[in-house]
């Protein structure tokens, strides 16, 4: 077990550097100039030169990536440019609101998705499961974008009861939830069905009815005992993706997390500011691939962590 522990959290670290390698060199060569995005139009060709030299970027990249290295190990992501601010406190101060929503937006998923992904399995091929297989594919099929945009028309223009943008009171949590909690519900709830109904049909359920097994112990004692590892592989993954930023769904409701602070650091070319973002989320994702690894013993005692592949 702490053999397993050390091995991951070394693969962790590993992906977290090189990730945040990555993106320190993709940044530096996409098109535009942190210089000009700060100094404005107006900014003399001199002007430019000077900012450019303050911020090191007339270094070679390789001398870049060493100093940023060498600053990285002693805790400093480097001064945003926009907001004259560490970069990583103003990450921070950004990373509760979105982790408030990407929690918010899982424990709707499992309490929703859950149950109807039991229903649609018990009721597999049947009209009704049809149906809402239909709604389901809907909502996963229906960007982000546009889900939040007619919740927004509908909710708090047309039927003005809940605020439209902001995070000031608790009713302006309901519709960018709801927004995220579409496409998880609609996911997690195909999952549920899909491995739910495969165990409902394996002999061993089949042999516990003929032994007057009651169907509620079977449904959740067994088939959705057998299908809880890749259920919550399936929310870890959906949460982890959200704390990276919901990056739609908070520029459409002027969320303000870490999507629309992202947005706002490539807009303006705010490298600390987006190495900041990356690593902490990084950090985040894989926190929470690690701690849904260990999980798995405890859901099925067959599973050794280290030995037995539970792909």
């Amino acid at each position: 077990m702490l053999r397993y522990v050390s091995k991951r959290l070394g693969q962790s670290l590993l992906t977290i550097f090189l990730t945040v390698s990555t993106v320190f060199v993709l940044i530096r060569m996409a098109p535009g100039d942190p210089a000009y995005a700060l100094a404005g139009p107006l900014a003399s060709t001199g002007d430019l030169e000077k900012i450019r030299t303050s911020m090191g970027l007339n270094e070679p990249l390789l001398t870049q990536y060493g100093i940023f290295l060498r600053e990285l190990a002693a805790g400093n992501i480097g001064k945003s440019y926009s907001f004259q601010a560490p970069a990583l406190d103003v990450v921070m101060a950004r990373l509760p609101n979105t982790v408030f929503l990407a929690v918010l937006a899982i424990l709707a998923a499992i309490v929703v998705a859950i149950p109807l992904g039991v229903w649609m399995a018990k009721r597999a091929d049947t009209k009704r499961e049809l149906g809402v297989n239909v709604l389901t594919i809907a909502g996963q099929s229906m960007p982000d974008f546009w889900i939040g945009i007619m919740l927004l028309t509908l909710f708090a223009v047309v039927i003005p009861i809940f605020p439209s943008s902001g995070f000031t009171s608790w009713s302006g949590v309901v519709l960018p939830v709801t927004t995220v909690a579409i496409m998880q519900i609609a996911l997690v709830s195909r999952m549920v069905r899909r491995e739910v109904g495969a165990n409902m049909t394996a002999p061993y359920l089949t042999v516990a009815r003929a032994r007057g097994t009651g169907e509620q112990k079977l449904t959740w004692a067994y088939a959705m005992r057998n299908s809880s590892i890749p259920i919550l592989t399936t929310l870890g993954t959906r949460f982890a993706g959200m704390l990276n930023g919901v990056v739609v769904v908070e520029v459409v409701f002027n969320w303000p997390g870490l999507g629309s602070l992202v947005v706002r650091a490539l807009e303006t070319r705010d490298y600390p500011l987006i190495q900041a973002t990356v690593l902490v989320t990084s950090v985040l994702a894989v926190g929470v691939q690690l701690l849904i690894d260990l999980c798995y013993p405890l859901l099925d005692p067959r599973v050794r962590l280290g030995k037995v592949s539970v792909a």
